[in-house]
């Protein structure tokens, strides 16, 4: 059997099980491995081609009909499937260091990032395994190669973290991007601040519904989570819909998380809702057509407010440099003023070892 022949049907079995940002990943990898796992023969196509040959058409679910295929695409898919190694090959050191190495790569030759490596590595073991559970290799050809993983950095930067002053001055800024009719940045303050106050992920404030929620006149309030929205693009989605409705991360599905919701926070999505009402669904924060806030759209918005926000010395810093390091710098900001770390884990939707490490 072809490594090729092989990477099909393990791709077949892996996608209706996994999300669709591992599926993104996993569609990655396989290219990656692929790629090394061709022979240098005759007719073989350009990099770019079959870059783009293995990532659009057949490493994706459901795959497409030969005949709906560009024709260059076509050729290029039957030129892999002859010029491919057989599955078996990879019990050769030689070629599984090959592999290996491929992984630690981008296209064009540059050293990927520690994570990526980290997330190829993992889809590489996955295949083997399967495939030794299925028979189709006779023993772990991983097992006798002393490779190591690029290591990741899991804590974070102290200097991505903003402080109680430069949050609320850098909030404060979202609502002057863009004009004030349009209010691409006014729209979007609660969004921004439900990342700040209440530790929320990106995906988790972009989800948050008013039925979800207890917003009081005066006081706390609170939130229950239940679901996520991370953008993952069509291709991966089971929808064919640019974001990927999910569970709670790390959460059984049907899972939920109760977060407070200190009265700062519940009087900014009080007025948010006041001012621009909710989507159809009950969403606190929409576009302007009332769809899922892209994150290239509240990205370019954070951009815009960083310049208004802090001095030029700063914005060339990493203080706050994605909306991501809101939660950074709420969850340090609660341990920093003594709340109990299992309260900080429970609200954040991590484990304590996974918050203090972090």
């Amino acid at each position: 059997m072809s490594w090729y022949a092989f990477a099909l049907e393990y791709l077949d079995m892996r996608w209706p099980l996994i999300a669709a940002k591992t599926r993104d990943e996993t569609n990655d990898a396989l290219c990656a491995i692929t790629r090394a796992m061709v022979r240098d023969v005759r007719g073989r196509p350009s990099d770019q081609l079959l870059r783009r040959a293995l990532r659009g058409w057949a490493f994706v679910a459901p795959r497409p009909e030969p005949r709906s295929m560009p024709t260059d695409v076509r050729q290029t898919l039957r030129w892999v499937a002859g010029a491919s190694r057989p599955l078996a090959d990879l019990l050769d050191p030689a070629v599984m260091r090959s592999v290996l190495a491929a992984l630690r790569l981008n296209l064009d030759g540059t050293v990927a990032a520690a994570e990526t490596q980290r997330h190829k590595h993992k889809v590489l073991v996955h295949a083997v395994h399967h495939a030794l559970e299925q028979h189709k290799l006779p023993t772990d050809p991983l097992a006798p190669i002393q490779w190591r993983v690029a290591e990741t950095v899991d804590q974070v930067d102290p200097r991505v973290v903003a402080n109680p002053a430069q949050a609320r001055a850098l909030l404060t800024s979202v609502s002057y991007v863009g004009s004030h009719r349009r209010a691409r940045g006014r729209r979007l303050v609660g969004l921004f601040a439900g990342m700040y106050y209440a530790g929320l992920r990106p995906g988790e404030a972009v989800a948050v519904g008013l039925q979800d929620c207890v917003l009081p006149d005066e006081g706390w309030g609170q939130a229950t989570l239940h679901r996520t929205l991370p953008q993952a693009g069509t291709r991966w989605t089971d929808t064919g819909r640019v974001h990927d409705e999910r569970g709670l991360k790390n959460r059984p599905a049907g899972d939920t998380r109760p977060v407070p919701l200190p009265p700062e926070l519940v009087m900014l999505w009080r007025d948010s809702i006041d001012t621009f009402g909710t989507a159809d669904d009950g969403r606190l924060f929409f576009n302007e057509r009332g769809g899922i806030v892209a994150a290239g759209t509240y990205g370019r918005v954070w951009h815009e407010a960083r310049h208004l926000a802090l001095p030029p010395e700063l914005v060339q810093s990493p203080l706050a440099d994605r909306p991501y390091d809101l939660r950074h710098s709420a969850l340090s900001t609660w341990l920093n003023a003594g709340v109990d770390p299992t309260e900080v884990a429970e609200r954040a939707g991590n484990s304590v070892e996974v918050l203090m490490a972090t």
